[in-house]
């Protein structure tokens, strides 16, 4: 009887001595742990077209993850495409305006003006004989006044048509003016400006993925007008993660950035993210209403920031997490 006594006794002893180092224990973690409260933080891109028109395609659902540069919508821009090809018509004919000017006159152009010019010297000097000849007559009284004048008149347009087609000669030879040749340039760079203009528009038609993302919500349908002012997607971004939480004021000397932390989340508590502090706030704010913790919701904290890379994809956005921070050895 008395032997069963004192293996109680000291069964209960046993059972006090290890509450006790428990308790210490818990104590000691309690002491050395920081625990925080927040979410997985939100961050949104809401994606729009950077032109206007009708949408033509969507490719994208809500729950898609997209990879950055993938196309995910397109607009109708067959206006744009033909406008486009008139454009480069126009191009073709202003480069081929400028080659000409720059080339100068053909060897055949400068052959031709050169017989046009003998031709008319040979037209100026048979006038020039029908006027002396004319003139000739009228002494003896041959010809009439009307003749003389006649024959003098056909000898001055003879001069001037040859005068006229020697100075087309020297035009010829001396090539385009300079300032034709540069209203020529400007007139081509116009027609590229323009035409790279309607190539650009029609690049802007194709909305393109910005970054690695997750369709949050697909706001607009093909068949709907787009402009750059509405959102057509709403992307979800999922690299880097990090957590909002907040510290209360009696804490925030004990976190740094760069402290190592553990995440947990109701769905897996035994898998915690590890994660490191990167932003903490140097304002103080009230507790948002979203937080959940056992500190009076009016007491100021400070938001604090926790970056993890969840390769395994626990986490999902806007979640509520715990955040363990050790900000002592354990012993």
């Amino acid at each position: 009887m008395k032997k069963s006594l004192f293996t109680v006794v000291l069964a209960l002893a046993a059972i006090g001595a290890g509450w006790f180092w428990w308790s210490g224990r818990e104590a000691r973690q309690a002491k050395d742990e920081l625990v925080l409260y927040g979410n997985v933080d939100i961050r949104q891109i809401s994606l729009a077209f950077d032109g206007s028109g009708r949408i033509a395609d969507l490719r994208a659902e809500e729950g898609d993850r997209i990879k950055a540069g993938a196309v995910i919508g397109v607009l109708d821009t067959r206006t744009l495409e033909l406008q486009a090809r008139q454009a480069e018509a126009g191009v073709e004919a202003q480069r081929q305006t400028l080659l000409r000017l720059r080339n100068g006159s053909r060897p055949e152009e400068l052959a031709e003006a050169r017989a046009k010019l003998a031709s008319a010297e040979s037209n100026a000097r048979r006038a020039e004989q029908e006027l002396s000849r004319t003139t000739l007559l009228q002494e003896s009284r041959t010809v009439s006044v009307q003749d003389v004048d006649l024959a003098r008149n056909s000898a001055e347009v003879a001069r001037a048509k040859v005068a006229e087609l020697r100075a087309t000669l020297r035009l010829a030879e001396l090539g385009p003016r300079a300032e034709d040749v540069a209203a020529a340039e400007a007139q081509l760079a116009a027609s590229q400006a323009q035409l790279a203009l309607l190539r650009h528009q029609i690049e802007l038609g194709t909305l393109r993925a910005p970054t690695d993302a997750v369709v949050r919500s697909r706001l607009r349908e093909p068949g709907d007008m787009a402009t750059p002012q509405q959102a057509v997607f709403a992307l979800a971004l999922t690299r880097p993660k990090w957590m909002r939480v907040y510290v209360g004021e009696p804490d925030l000397g004990k976190i740094r950035s760069g402290m190592e932390a553990e995440v947990f989340t109701d769905s897996q508590p035994h898998r915690p993210v590890k994660g490191t502090v990167g932003y903490i706030s140097s304002v103080a704010e009230f507790t948002p209403k979203a937080v959940q913790t056992e500190e009076l919701r009016t007491r100021l904290v400070y938001e604090v920031r926790v970056i993890v890379e969840d390769d395994a994809d626990i986490l999902r956005l806007g979640q509520p997490v715990t955040v363990h921070l050790q900000i002592s050895p354990t012993p």
